[in-house]
């Protein structure tokens, strides 16, 4: 990202109406990769926050939060982060989907042992932080990613079945993320997303694989590496049971993400459309009470998702 690019511009905003609550923006997704993204396709935050309660306080001060405070206060300790669109001027100052995060739950997310991947999965890929409140917190920031990517090795020791270099180690990364939600995209967005960062996964995981071999984890076959020994069955069924739990984890953030997000149904219908090439029109009954009526249309997608991404 460019010295004052859209996404710069946008998170001086949303700082602007923080009151000086937020610690530091993060942003990833496929406006930062490229990885066709619609031409009103939002941003994707992470937004990094001291307290809850004072950034939302500062938000309904500012009228860019349409929601109670304390309801979103409440939410911010279930199943964290809150989704939320930050959408200035109506939307014609561009629109961020903001995973917000207190500092302590992004450091767990990212550490050795967190309950899911929801974030882990997002942030081992190309990040950039557009905002940082202070040098040492753009450092901190910097710090637990790379934390967070030195311990992949960790986890997808299960699923290395055969010698993989620096990127296969990053596209099987992706495969097994993506497994690991129900996402709408085409089946092949993992392998998309794969070739819009190849170069970051090369030079991200090199150190990683070199450090596994070091230690004896693994062992070297010319440029390529597989574990000194495969995983045993209880790691495999530990790894998979976890997966099955992240999954379940983020498929229950649905149910907030629709409390928390102003307007996600047509923000998900359009990335639907977007994502798989249909027209979806929505009945009364599923845009008056989604949650009753639209499970069957949900349920209809996910099942019948394209192979391949539709590309423009």
């Amino acid at each position: 990202m460019t010295e004052g690019s859209p996404a710069e511009a946008l998170a001086g905003r949303l700082i602007a109406a923080s009151g000086g609550s937020v610690r530091a923006v993060v942003l990833y997704g496929s406006r930062l990769l490229g990885a066709r993204p619609g031409r009103d396709s939002a941003f994707d935050f992470v937004v990094l926050v001291d307290d809850y309660r004072a950034f939302y306080g500062a938000l309904a001060s500012s009228g860019e939060l349409h929601r109670p405070i304390w309801l979103m206060t409440a939410l911010a300790r279930v199943l964290p982060p809150n989704t939320i669109a930050f959408a200035p001027d109506t939307g014609h100052g561009g629109i961020a989907k903001c995973l917000i995060v207190s500092t302590a739950h992004f450091e767990h997310a990212l550490g050795p042992r967190p309950l899911d991947h929801f974030l882990l999965g997002r942030l081992v890929q190309r990040v950039h932080t557009v905002w940082a409140r202070s040098v040492g917190d753009a450092d901190w920031v910097a710090g637990q990613l790379a934390a967070a990517r030195a311990g992949v090795l960790a986890w997808m020791l299960p699923y290395l079945h055969e010698p993989v270099d620096a990127a296969g180690l990053g596209r099987l990364l992706l495969e097994v993320c993506y497994r690991g939600e129900f996402r709408p995209e085409a089946e092949d967005r993992a392998h998309r997303i794969f070739e819009a960062q190849a170069d970051h996964f090369h030079d991200a995981f090199a150190s990683v694989l070199e450090r596994g071999a070091a230690s004896g984890v693994l062992v070297r076959e010319g440029d390529r590496y597989r574990p000194t020994t495969p995983a045993s069955s209880p790691e495999r069924r530990r790894w998979r049971l976890y997966f099955r739990r992240s999954k379940t984890r983020a498929t229950l953030r649905w149910f907030k993400h629709m409390v928390t997000f102003a307007n996600w149904l047509p923000y998900v219908v359009q990335k639907v459309e977007r994502h798989t090439g249909r027209t979806i029109e929505l009945t009364r009954l599923e845009r008056k009470l989604p949650l009753i009526f639209l499970w069957p249309r949900a349920i209809h997608v996910l099942l019948t998702r394209p192979r391949r991404e539709i590309r423009s």
